[in-house]
């Protein structure tokens, strides 16, 4: 009997692409977004030509990294959201599942309640899509 070659994974970037993109089309005070593993490496990436996009996975995934330490020692749970207001803008990292994060770049005029209520349902999404479908086992 011959072998059956195991199937292609199938990565879900145009999937996490599109969410990035609607996303920003949702909130136009967005100027990047950007979406990482937790050990860095970037995953789909919506960023202005400004921002080196496997540097920001990088730093990214050390923010989550030091975010998920904090929430943990200070309260024993687990991480959902940092938000780092700068003087030219905002940057927020949501938990995009388990293993990823999604990273919001916005402009200071931004309406910060805006943006989590955009995408905070855009994170589940996309760790949803990276979850890859579900699968049930049936007996015949």
């Amino acid at each position: 009997m011959a072998k059956r070659a195991a199937p292609a994974v199938r990565l879900p970037e145009a999937e996490v692409t599109a969410e990035l993109r609607t996303l920003r089309a949702r909130i136009p005070q967005l100027t990047g977004t950007l979406v990482a593993s937790a050990d860095g490496l970037l995953i789909a990436q919506d960023l202005p030509g400004s921002v080196e996009p496997s540097g920001m996975a990088a730093v990214t995934a050390t923010g989550l990294s030091l975010a998920h330490r904090i929430a943990q020692t200070a309260h024993g749970g687990a991480f959902h959201e940092v938000v780092i207001r700068g003087v030219d803008g905002y940057v927020v990292i949501y938990a995009a599942g388990p293993t990823a994060s999604l990273t919001v770049l916005a402009g200071p005029a931004v309406n910060v309640g805006r943006l989590h209520l955009e995408s905070r349902p855009t994170a589940r999404a996309i760790a949803a899509h990276l979850a890859g479908p579900r699968t049930t086992n049936h007996r015949t």
